[in-house]
């Protein structure tokens, strides 16, 4: 046997939520977090998960996590970041997953940077937190 990274392409939406749910396997957290995925140029994940972990409240400054995206940004532009909250608990959308994915999309916009659709992984799903979803229009 082999031990070969996980490195999907990832084209479109439905790729990159079966990655979140491939990677978020087995579904249930001990608490809140935020996970990036970089997408490289060529649309394929890098084989490394950053999490942010005790991430209950969303800061109200996207600037500073602009800075790190841009930052990371140079060793590969034309890339993306997708990011995934995990909470425990079911059930749907609450205010504090759309404020975490409205201060991501809103830190991609002050780097410059490409953000993929954000999703949200509770105790029993996967599902994306487009932008319509939070509030914020689709363009700067």
């Amino acid at each position: 046997m082999t031990d070969h990274p996980y490195r999907p392409t990832v084209r479109t939406q439905a790729d990159l939520e079966l990655v979140w749910r491939t990677l978020m396997q087995p579904l249930g957290f001990a608490g809140a977090s935020i996970w990036m995925l970089r997408l490289d140029s060529d649309r394929q994940a890098v084989p490394s998960l950053l999490e942010i972990a005790e991430a209950e409240l969303a800061p109200e400054e996207p600037e500073p996590f602009g800075d790190l995206l841009r930052h990371l940004d140079a060793d590969d532009p034309g890339g993306s970041f997708a990011f995934l909250r995990s909470r425990p608990g079911a059930g749907g959308v609450v205010p504090d997953d759309r404020a975490w994915a409205a201060f991501l999309y809103a830190a991609g916009r002050a780097a410059g940077v490409r953000v993929e659709v954000v999703h949200l992984a509770t105790d029993t799903d996967v599902v994306p937190l487009p932008l319509d979803e939070v509030g914020l229009p689709r363009s700067a």
